[in-house]
Protein backbone atom coordinates (compact mmCIF):
# COMPACT_ATOMS: atom_id res chain seq x y z
CA UNK A 1 0.00 0.00 0.00
CA UNK A 2 2.95 2.62 0.90
CA UNK A 3 6.65 2.36 0.76
CA UNK A 4 6.85 4.85 3.33
CA UNK A 5 10.36 3.83 6.21
CA UNK A 6 10.26 3.59 9.24
CA UNK A 7 12.51 7.36 9.03
CA UNK A 8 9.81 8.77 7.22
CA UNK A 9 6.74 7.96 9.55
CA UNK A 10 8.94 9.59 12.21
CA UNK A 11 9.76 12.31 10.28
CA UNK A 12 6.17 13.03 9.44
CA UNK A 13 5.27 12.42 13.21
CA UNK A 14 8.23 15.11 14.25
CA UNK A 15 6.86 17.16 11.14
CA UNK A 16 2.92 17.27 12.92
CA UNK A 17 3.91 17.99 16.46
CA UNK A 18 6.27 20.80 15.49
CA UNK A 19 3.87 22.52 13.61
CA UNK A 20 1.64 22.28 15.93
CA UNK A 21 3.75 23.39 19.26
CA UNK A 22 5.27 26.01 16.66
CA UNK A 23 1.77 27.32 16.60
CA UNK A 24 0.57 27.35 19.82
CA UNK A 25 4.03 28.44 21.28
CA UNK A 26 4.41 31.21 19.23
CA UNK A 27 8.38 30.38 19.66
CA UNK A 28 10.15 29.35 16.53
CA UNK A 29 9.42 28.30 12.84
CA UNK A 30 8.36 24.18 12.51
CA UNK A 31 11.13 22.40 12.16
CA UNK A 32 10.63 20.80 8.53
CA UNK A 33 12.75 17.40 7.71
CA UNK A 34 15.96 17.38 6.70
CA UNK A 35 15.47 14.41 3.92
CA UNK A 36 12.57 14.39 2.00
CA UNK A 37 12.01 11.23 0.11
CA UNK A 38 9.87 10.70 -2.95
CA UNK A 39 7.29 9.25 -0.53
CA UNK A 40 6.52 12.06 1.17
CA UNK A 41 6.30 14.32 -1.85
CA UNK A 42 3.46 12.16 -3.37
CA UNK A 43 0.03 13.32 -3.62
CA UNK A 44 -2.23 11.45 -0.65
CA UNK A 45 -4.82 11.62 1.03
CA UNK A 46 -4.17 11.75 4.73
CA UNK A 47 -5.59 12.26 8.55
CA UNK A 48 -4.25 13.41 11.60
CA UNK A 49 -5.15 12.47 14.65
CA UNK A 50 -5.07 13.55 18.53
CA UNK A 51 -5.57 11.20 21.39
CA UNK A 52 -5.56 13.06 24.83
CA UNK A 53 -4.48 10.51 27.71
CA UNK A 54 -6.54 7.79 24.98
CA UNK A 55 -9.55 9.54 24.43
CA UNK A 56 -9.99 11.48 20.58
CA UNK A 57 -8.94 15.32 20.87
CA UNK A 58 -9.44 16.05 17.37
CA UNK A 59 -8.77 14.69 13.86
CA UNK A 60 -9.11 16.46 10.18
CA UNK A 61 -7.87 15.37 7.07
CA UNK A 62 -8.10 15.31 3.03
CA UNK A 63 -9.67 12.16 1.62
CA UNK A 64 -8.28 12.53 -2.08
CA UNK A 65 -4.62 12.84 -2.94
CA UNK A 66 -5.13 16.46 -4.07
CA UNK A 67 -1.33 17.47 -2.12
CA UNK A 68 1.81 16.16 -1.10
CA UNK A 69 1.89 13.73 2.18
CA UNK A 70 4.19 16.38 3.73
CA UNK A 71 2.23 19.35 2.95
CA UNK A 72 -1.03 17.18 4.05
CA UNK A 73 0.50 16.26 7.50
CA UNK A 74 1.63 19.87 8.23
CA UNK A 75 -1.60 21.24 7.32
CA UNK A 76 -3.97 18.60 8.53
CA UNK A 77 -2.31 18.75 12.28
CA UNK A 78 -2.70 22.18 12.27
CA UNK A 79 -6.10 22.09 11.72
CA UNK A 80 -6.76 18.95 14.36
CA UNK A 81 -5.50 20.41 16.46
CA UNK A 82 -7.19 24.01 16.06
CA UNK A 83 -9.77 23.76 13.90
CA UNK A 84 -11.83 20.59 14.52
CA UNK A 85 -15.12 21.86 15.12
CA UNK A 86 -15.85 19.38 17.82
CA UNK A 87 -13.55 20.71 20.10
CA UNK A 88 -12.36 23.59 21.22
CA UNK A 89 -8.50 24.73 20.42
CA UNK A 90 -5.59 22.62 21.48
CA UNK A 91 -4.15 24.64 24.57
CA UNK A 92 -0.45 24.73 24.39
CA UNK A 93 -0.05 22.81 27.76
CA UNK A 94 -2.54 20.14 26.64
CA UNK A 95 0.64 19.09 24.28
CA UNK A 96 2.56 16.82 26.45
CA UNK A 97 -0.26 14.66 26.81
CA UNK A 98 -1.23 14.63 23.50
CA UNK A 99 -0.24 11.26 20.97
CA UNK A 100 -0.53 12.32 16.96
CA UNK A 101 -1.47 9.31 14.69
CA UNK A 102 -1.31 9.96 11.01
CA UNK A 103 -3.23 7.71 8.55
CA UNK A 104 -2.01 7.48 5.02
CA UNK A 105 -4.73 6.95 2.78
CA UNK A 106 -5.56 4.72 -0.56
CA UNK A 107 -7.62 6.69 -3.21
CA UNK A 108 -11.10 6.05 -2.79
CA UNK A 109 -13.44 3.33 -4.83
CA UNK A 110 -16.89 3.20 -5.34
CA UNK A 111 -18.19 0.07 -4.05
CA UNK A 112 -21.27 -1.15 -5.80
CA UNK A 113 -23.98 -2.97 -3.53
CA UNK A 114 -27.43 -4.03 -4.41
CA UNK A 115 -29.31 -4.11 -0.81
CA UNK A 116 -28.21 -3.52 2.93
CA UNK A 117 -26.92 -7.14 3.77
CA UNK A 118 -24.95 -6.79 -0.03
CA UNK A 119 -23.20 -3.84 1.37
CA UNK A 120 -22.56 -5.73 4.60
CA UNK A 121 -21.09 -8.60 3.00
CA UNK A 122 -19.06 -6.51 1.05
CA UNK A 123 -17.38 -4.25 3.77
CA UNK A 124 -13.94 -5.44 5.73
CA UNK A 125 -13.81 -4.18 8.96
CA UNK A 126 -10.40 -2.72 10.15
CA UNK A 127 -9.73 -3.10 6.72
CA UNK A 128 -12.04 -0.33 4.93
CA UNK A 129 -11.66 3.61 5.50
CA UNK A 130 -15.82 3.94 4.55
CA UNK A 131 -17.28 7.48 2.84
CA UNK A 132 -21.04 7.64 2.45
CA UNK A 133 -22.35 10.42 0.35
CA UNK A 134 -26.10 11.92 -0.26
CA UNK A 135 -26.04 15.33 -2.23
CA UNK A 136 -24.20 17.62 -0.31
CA UNK A 137 -23.95 15.40 2.57
CA UNK A 138 -20.71 13.38 3.13
CA UNK A 139 -18.87 11.48 5.86
CA UNK A 140 -16.47 9.13 6.70
CA UNK A 141 -14.77 6.75 9.30
CA UNK A 142 -11.14 5.51 9.30
CA UNK A 143 -10.54 1.90 9.74
CA UNK A 144 -9.64 2.09 12.93
CA UNK A 145 -12.79 3.02 13.83
CA UNK A 146 -13.89 -0.41 13.49
CA UNK A 147 -12.27 -0.60 16.64
CA UNK A 148 -14.93 1.46 18.43
CA UNK A 149 -17.76 0.01 16.13
CA UNK A 150 -17.23 -3.29 15.49
CA UNK A 151 -20.52 -4.18 14.13
CA UNK A 152 -21.20 -3.60 10.41
CA UNK A 153 -24.86 -2.34 10.89
CA UNK A 154 -23.84 0.01 14.00
CA UNK A 155 -20.68 1.76 11.98
CA UNK A 156 -22.90 2.44 8.75
CA UNK A 157 -25.36 3.86 11.08
CA UNK A 158 -23.87 6.19 13.43
CA UNK A 159 -21.91 7.26 9.78
CA UNK A 160 -25.13 8.11 8.69
CA UNK A 161 -25.97 10.21 11.26
CA UNK A 162 -22.34 11.55 11.29
CA UNK A 163 -22.99 13.02 7.66
CA UNK A 164 -26.94 14.12 8.99
CA UNK A 165 -28.31 11.91 6.64
CA UNK A 166 -30.72 9.94 8.73
CA UNK A 167 -29.51 6.54 10.50
CA UNK A 168 -30.64 4.46 8.00
CA UNK A 169 -28.94 6.20 5.10
CA UNK A 170 -26.68 3.54 4.24
CA UNK A 171 -29.83 1.65 3.00
CA UNK A 172 -31.06 3.55 0.48
CA UNK A 173 -29.26 2.96 -2.87
CA UNK A 174 -29.22 6.56 -3.35
CA UNK A 175 -26.34 6.71 -1.18
CA UNK A 176 -22.76 6.56 -2.94
CA UNK A 177 -20.57 4.10 -0.65
CA UNK A 178 -16.75 4.75 -1.56
CA UNK A 179 -13.92 2.53 0.17
CA UNK A 180 -10.15 3.68 0.98
CA UNK A 181 -7.44 1.85 2.86
CA UNK A 182 -5.32 3.63 5.50
CA UNK A 183 -1.67 2.90 6.92
CA UNK A 184 -1.94 4.42 10.43
CA UNK A 185 0.99 5.34 12.57
CA UNK A 186 1.66 6.42 15.94
CA UNK A 187 3.94 8.66 18.18
CA UNK A 188 3.76 5.93 20.75
CA UNK A 189 3.95 3.07 18.77
CA UNK A 190 7.14 4.40 16.49
CA UNK A 191 8.85 5.76 19.23
CA UNK A 192 8.91 3.31 21.83
CA UNK A 193 10.64 1.22 19.43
Amino acid sequence: MSNLTDNDRKALLRLARSVIRSELMKEREAERPENISSSMEENRGCFVTLHKRGALRGCIGTIEPVKSLISGVAENALNAALRDPRFSSLDADELPDVDLEISVLTVPQILEWEDGEDLKRKLKPKVHGVILSRGWNSSTFLPQVWDQLPDKQLFLEHLCQKGNMGKDCWRDKQTVVKVYEAEHFSEKEMFSK
